[in-house]
């Protein structure tokens, strides 16, 4: 996809080589200027197996387990508040791994590290609603600079679990429901984060997209529909990243706990895919010594969190006992070793202090990936842009006097600005290491400074008879609504909490000039939808949020966004119209009330999980059932139209697809046009996403867009050939707005085709 030339693009790699610049750890030397990619790529390889060879058992077996630091006993000198430190060998280079959470900037959950501040991403929502890879990889770069800067070396990003359904608690931090959009930018974003020369991880591997029961769920899928759609993802994600570590997942797949899965980790990953690096597992997700070390899992993480140290005295009794090999320990370490070389760390360690961090410049890529990100879903009769004549404005709602809400979990990031609202939780999974959190950009001084000569007042919400009181008296009346969304814990409804729907529904009734910003993590209801004229969909828009929604609503910013997940119409929509193993969790909550604890609890059930819909995710089961969602995936509204012509289809091993996108409006805009191609054979097929490419156009502007088709979006899985297999024939090709649109039609014929997995 054609890449846009930034000035960040350039900033944000030079910012990380300047704070490489202060005192460093000892590296080996880079031997690897000069060579083309395949000679790097041996390189790698013998220099991370030559290093292996030289460590000795015990250094070999330190380095395969690592600290979970706020509960860890035995602390280091060198290791920080943060995820994880893995011990290194001096001796020969080897650098300790440093590890911190997550994809949206350099985590201080709880602030662990007591005045650390960082860049604060928007949602991964928001960055996959951008349809722009370029963003994806200089937001990657941005908090791979940061976590550098900071000295950490490994950074737990690049979650690309597909939303199956719309209830996921950490649904905020993944790129949506489609394979190929959530395989590219977590690809991109993963990629950003390693020019860096640290290392990003892939997770969570796999099958993962519910939290409740999230330790025990066993989630059943067929291995076909599996391979065309969350493990397409992965595969997809790590050829275009390259990421140094995978990181695999809590749950079960088909019986076995994903980090003793010879199936994902042994067949799939390292066999098919020919994965080079290293297994972690997620933290307490180690179930076993020699089951998952045979099964392919190289490291067990935050040891203190599983039930025992797995990778500690019983793999020395495993190794005496021979139910271990020295060899298997040998190729652990290798593993480990072609992350921290092939990312360049092993040459280039990460400073031993802190370095000084360019906020300002990291703020507006922040700000960047806000207004690109943000989804317009109604605009009926051009509320929006907002003119600046406006007299009086009311803001209502969600604490947009102070800031803009952000998800929980590990992901929490403690932005530069503060949190100047944050609410603990009182009981449920998330309590120990979430709160609520609002990041300190605030869209009422933003908005206050788009129009100084307007009164702009603010209510908080709570009393919607206030709210509407506060609506009548003003020519404008922008309410924001939230839902809070967090690692642990899924949410039970997908209506707004807290009375949200009646206050929206007051200030609508009282002034037909009713904007909705929607600051959540998925999708909710919106019963108040046909009343309301404007509704943009903010997700969590990180700490330059406030700046970028009022930029979005006065017109200085022309929204872009297109959703990448399908927004209900319903709960009834959804594949699992209830969350799956909420009901017996809040049973045995019940029967166990009196001195238990969520965790104990949890551990105590185990649910089965079906997935019939299979490949068919999203957007693929309500077109193949003919369902009509409330907005459908691909969706966004602009201040301008754009019209496609021209399609012109070249057929191959990798097909082509063009087409011109021409600007038919007054201001100019981007647009994010979509190929979908009707594909499969196996339960009729599906129509799948195919290709995509954002352009920005003048008005009157005319471009071509041209696309490659990857062969494997056409194909099914062969699980008996252990191949992708492309039947020969004619199938319908389609450009359009969103899934279902088909502005161009045509015909694609291909010539059946046996593709390596």
């Amino acid at each position: 996809m054609k890449r846009s030339k930034s000035v960040l693009a350039v900033l944000i790699p030079a910012l990380a080589s300047a704070a490489s610049g202060g005192a460093c750890a000892q590296g080996q030397a880079d031997t690897s200027a000069g060579m083309r990619p395949a000679e790097k790529r041996e390189a790698a390889d013998q220099q991370a197996a030559t290093l292996a060879g030289k460590m000795t058992p015990a250094e070999k077996q330190a380095y395969v387990f690592g600290y979970f630091p706020p509960l860890s006993k035995d602390r280091p000198a060198d290791m920080i508040p943060s995820a994880g430190y893995v011990p290194g060998v001096p001796r020969l280079g080897i650098p300790p791994l440093r590890e911190s959470d997550a994809s949206l900037g350099v985590a201080n959950q709880i602030e662990q590290r007591k005045g650390d501040v960082a860049t604060a991403l928007p949602a991964s929502l928001a960055i996959a609603a951008s349809f722009d890879p370029d963003l994806a990889y200089r937001g990657g770069a941005m908090i791979g600079a940061e976590a550098r800067a900071k000295t950490f070396n490994v950074l737990l990003a690049g979650g690309v679990n597909l939303t199956r359904d719309p209830w996921g608690g950490r649904t905020f931090e993944y790129f949506g429901e489609d394979p190929l959009l959530s395989g590219l930018m977590a690809g991109e974003s993963i990629r950003g984060v390693q020019s860096n020369r640290i290392v990003s991880t892939v997770k969570h591997f796999a099958l993962n997209p519910q939290e409740t029961l999230r330790t025990t769920v066993n989630a059943r899928i067929g291995e076909a529909a599996l391979r065309e759609s969350d493990l397409l993802a992965f595969e997809i994600a790590i050829e275009r990243g390259r990421p140094g570590s995978v990181m695999c997942s809590y749950n079960k797949v088909n019986g076995d706990w994903a980090c003793e899965n010879d199936f994902l980790l042994n067949q799939v990953l390292k066999r098919d895919w020919g994965y080079k690096g290293w297994v972690m597992s997620d933290w307490g997700a180690v179930h076993s010594t020699v089951k998952a070390i045979n099964a392919g899992l190289d490291q067990q993480s935050g040891r203190e969190l599983d039930k025992a140290l797995f990778f500690g005295k019983p793999l020395a009794d495993a190794l005496a006992a021979g139910t271990v090999s020295s060899t298997r320990l040998t190729d652990m370490n290798s593993r480990i070793l072609w992350g921290v070389v092939s990312t360049g760390l092993i040459s280039d360690p990460v400073p031993l202090t802190a370095q000084t961090i360019d906020y300002d410049a990291h703020a507006r890529v922040a700000q960047e990936v806000a207004e690109k990100g943000s989804v317009l879903l109604k605009n009926e009769g051009d509320l929006l842009p907002l003119a600046r004549t406006a007299k009086s404005i009311v803001v209502i709602g969600s604490h947009a006097d102070v800031g803009v809400l952000s998800g929980g979990g590990s992901s929490q990031v403690r932005s530069v600005g503060g949190a100047p609202v944050e609410i603990p939780l009182k009981e449920g999974a998330a309590a120990s290491f979430a709160r609520v959190t609002w990041h300190a950009s605030s869209p009422l001084a933003a908005i206050r400074k788009m129009v100084p000569n307007a009164s702009v007042s603010f209510v908080d919400g709570a009393d919607p008879a206030a709210a509407a009181s506060a609506a009548r008296k003003a020519d404008i009346a922008i309410v924001f609504a939230s839902q809070w969304r967090t690692e642990a814990q899924d949410v039970e409804t997908l209506s707004l909490p807290d009375g949200q729907d009646a206050m929206i529904d007051a200030v609508a009734g009282a002034n037909r000039r009713t904007v909705v910003v929607l600051e959540t993590g998925g999708p909710v209801l919106m019963p108040w939808l046909t009343r309301v004229p404007t509704v943009l969909q903010a997700w969590y828009p990180g700490q330059r949020g406030g700046e970028a929604i009022a930029n979005i609503l006065f017109g200085v910013t022309n929204p872009s966004g297109r959703l990448p997940m399908t927004f209900p119409a319903s709960e009834a929509q959804a594949p699992r119209p209830v969350v799956p193993g909420l009901a017996a969790m809040k049973e045995a909550d019940r029967a166990q009330k009196k001195g238990s604890t969520y965790g104990m609890i949890e551990r105590s059930l185990m649910v089965d999980v079906d997935y019939p819909e299979g490949a068919d995710v999203g957007y693929r089961s309500y077109l193949k059932h003919n369902v009509q969602p409330l907005f459908p995936f691909g969706y966004g509204l602009s201040y301008t139209r754009f019209s496609y012509g021209d399609l012109r289809v070249t057929p191959g091993a990798s097909p082509k697809v063009s087409f011109t996108v021409t600007n038919m409006g007054k201001v100019a805009g981007s647009d994010s046009p979509q190929a979908y191609v009707r594909a499969g054979q196996r339960n009729g097929g599906s129509t799948r996403l195919v290709g995509f490419q954002r352009v920005t156009l003048a008005p009157g502007e005319k471009q071509q867009v041209e696309i490659t088709i990857d062969p494997r979006l056409l194909a099914d899985f062969d699980t008996k050939a252990n191949d992708w297999h492309v039947a020969g024939g004619r199938y319908p090709i389609s450009i359009g707005r969103f899934a279902g649109d088909a502005a161009l039609t045509a015909d694609l014929t291909i010539k059946d085709a046996r593709i390596h997995p």
